[in-house]
């Protein structure tokens, strides 16, 4: 999808057993999760108890150079994060990883996804003096940690009892003088995949980030499960691990990179076997298949193969451009659609096209882009999107439009938006193949409002974050 969806952030983290160039492996780990979250990002490096630190705004390679990276130094632990900002939250105070330094010891820590209590537990340390700096939920977790810890020998015992009072979705690295420690909410709502080097282990997001530094995939991290990797090895906490799973099923569909695999689902295999659901479900008389890049392409592949319809190269993407979700106002993500993508004349002019792309929010963004391959000659556009229609909020990291603002929402009936796109036709994955794709159960709230936990108290971090954001 060229527009619209968010996608809340990437994290990284690294032990080494021996000092070594920590600041560079974690660098290569966050290249290989740039798609994750494109407006910060920063790196945190401990060397015998000694934590360094540094992050701002921009692509990896924008906030940190070789000057950079040598100024962090050499150490044995790092952590990562790219992130996206959220409404209200694109300052400097929310780039992570946020370091404390509180009276138990210094820690570091960086966070992928949404609490759906976070603003109940910012109330709570508030009325008790702690001052937060910033309105993402990664403070309200830091300040669980530390409270814990007060009562508990370990960080990593603190982290077991926070788990009780944290809600919604979370997959943590965490850095102390000593470990490196990696945690996942009970419902497993977002990714964390464990890696080993030869001199230690990984942390990471998605696989393709382990990979990327020459590490070797060794399993996913489980639901509730708590990973601590120090001097001693490796051993986890299961306390928490007792809940229905309930990854993000858009994890598949968009969010994660296709050579990645998720829960022993390669994303690639995922995406093109939705394509070939949607051309047994919804077929079409057409010349050509073609992907909208870089998300559609795999599951206009698995059409192409299941319809015997050819696959074409319909769309040039302009390399040098991120993905324009990260374009905060709806102008930007205007003009960013404009630039980044160009219909191939010689290819669509005078057929009757078959074209594939993951998702609709608004439906701005692909009635541009059935219009690029209209302008561009297309006799017909026919629109197949792998995910089922947008209908619901998510509370857990993938920021969608409101409710009135979503297509899905605005037309009950597909022929409706297919007009308003300017389609000759739209069909969608529906609800029941995009759960029949994995082995185990996923969050598919977002398309039905059906939530695997209590969403109830998640709006109030919502209008505090507004306010700010007025405020400012």
């Amino acid at each position: 999808m060229i527009g619209c969806l968010h996608e809340e952030c990437g994290v990284f983290g690294i032990y080494s057993e021996t000092p070594t160039d920590a600041a560079h492996e974690v660098y290569l780990g966050l290249y290989a999760l740039q798609h994750r979250g494109q407006e910060s990002c920063g790196i945190s490096v401990c060397d015998d108890g000694v934590m360094r630190h540094r992050k701002g705004a921009g692509l990896v390679h924008e906030v940190f150079g070789e000057q950079e990276l040598s100024e962090l130094g050499t150490g044995n632990i790092a952590i990562g994060h790219v992130r996206y900002s959220t409404t209200g939250g694109g300052s400097a105070e929310n780039f992570q990883p946020l370091v404390v330094r509180h009276i138990k010891g210094n820690m570091s820590l960086a966070h992928n996804g949404n609490l759906v209590n976070a603003e109940q537990l910012r109330r709570r340390f508030e009325l008790n003096g702690a001052i937060f700096h910033g309105t993402s939920d990664t403070e309200a977790i830091a300040y669980s940690i530390v409270a814990a810890r007060l009562k508990c020998g370990s960080t990593e015992e603190a982290v077991e009892l926070a788990m009780n009072d944290i809600k919604g979705a979370y997959s943590c690295v965490l850095m102390t003088a000593t470990k490196l420690i990696a945690f996942r909410d009970p419902n497993g709502f977002r990714p964390l995949v464990l890696g080993k080097t030869d001199s230690g282990y990984i942390a990471a997001s998605e696989s393709c980030a382990i990979e990327s530094v020459g590490g070797t995939v060794l399993r996913d991290v489980k639901p509730g499960e708590i990973v601590v990797i120090g001097s001693d090895g490796l051993h986890t906490i299961e306390t928490h691990c007792n809940k229905v799973h309930s990854i993000c099923v858009f994890e598949y569909i968009y969010f994660a990179r296709p050579d990645s695999v998720i829960e022993g689902i390669p994303v690639h295999e995922w995406r093109m076997n939705a394509g070939r659901m949607l051309a047994k479900r919804s077929p079409a008389d057409a010349d050509i298949v073609i992907g909208v890049p870089d998300s559609g392409i795999d599951a206009a592949l698995g059409y192409s193969e299941e319809s015997g319809i050819p696959y074409a190269t319909g769309f040039v993407k302009n390399r040098y451009i991120g993905r324009s979700f990260i374009q905060p106002k709806q102008s930007e993500r205007r003009n960013a659609v404009r630039i980044k993508l160009n219909a191939v004349a010689s290819v669509v002019a005078g057929k009757r096209v078959i074209m594939v792309d993951d998702s609709i929010v608004r439906g701005t963004t692909s009635a541009r882009i059935v219009g690029l391959l209209k302008s561009a000659g297309a006799k017909e556009v026919h629109v197949r999107i792998s995910s089922p229609p947008f209908r619901f909020p998510c509370h857990f990291g993938t920021d969608i439009d409101s409710q009135e603002n979503l297509i899905a929402c605005k037309f009950s009936d597909t022929a409706e938006i297919a007009k308003e796109i300017g389609a000759d036709s739209l069909a969608y994955l529906s609800v029941e193949d995009a759960h029949s794709l994995t082995a185990y159960s996923v969050c598919d709230g977002c398309f039905t409002g059906s939530y695997p936990i209590d969403v109830s108290g998640s709006g109030e971090k919502n209008r505090f974050e507004e306010k700010i954001h007025k405020s400012n």
